[in-house]
């Protein structure tokens, strides 16, 4: 008799590991091993791909359904990454203002007994507000969104900064998403329901 899958991600995001958690299947967190600077030229969504199954191939892990999942955000072609700090945060927002970003998250599912791997990249247009100094200060002094690709989440107080987003998958702009996921856990015989 064949033992169950594991279902292993591979990432430390919070993020993450919350968005898994809302599916109720156990899980383990493995770290990946992955250099996560872009590639010359590359754009948000290749970026975002190859990150995903970097990550996912990265987790050494026997008989699982390893997650890979990675997200890059984009304006006017230019890739915005986390800010990591105040300053950083302050520019990002400040450039978003009354601006359209695009944001791209990839997932990857690695099932190891097979090396067999899926993967899809959602993507997220989120239309910015006009914001002023005092509107980004008083929200970066609230939510201090430094590990979050262009200062605002969404999932939290950054939703008074946004005007407006569309996508297929809700919690893709969060960084992980569901929907897509789910359906390549369907498709590798880990159904969630």
């Amino acid at each position: 008799m064949a033992l169950p899958r594991r279902l292993v991600l591979a990432s430390t995001s919070r993020y993450r590991r919350e968005l898994l958690g809302r599916l109720g299947l156990p899980f383990e967190v493995i770290a990946p091993d992955a250099d996560e600077s872009p590639l010359p030229g590359e754009s948000a969504p290749d970026l975002a791909l190859r990150l995903a199954v970097l990550k996912a191939r990265s987790v050494r892990a026997e008989n699982a359904l390893v997650v890979g999942s990675d997200q890059a955000a984009s304006l006017e072609g230019r890739l915005i990454g986390k800010p990591g700090g105040h300053e950083a945060a302050v520019r990002q927002l400040r450039a978003l203002s009354g601006k359209t970003a695009d944001f791209h998250t990839a997932v990857a599912v690695l099932d190891t007994p097979a090396n067999s791997l899926e993967s899809r990249i959602v993507a997220c247009r989120v239309a910015f507000r006009t914001l002023d100094d005092r509107r980004i200060e008083a929200y970066l002094r609230r939510e201090q969104p430094y590990d979050c690709a262009g200062s605002a989440k969404a999932e939290g107080l950054g939703i008074a900064l946004i005007a407006r987003i569309d996508t297929e998958d809700p919690t893709s702009l969060i960084g992980l998403p569901l929907i897509a996921l789910t359906e390549l856990l369907e498709r590798a015989g880990m159904p969630v329901l």
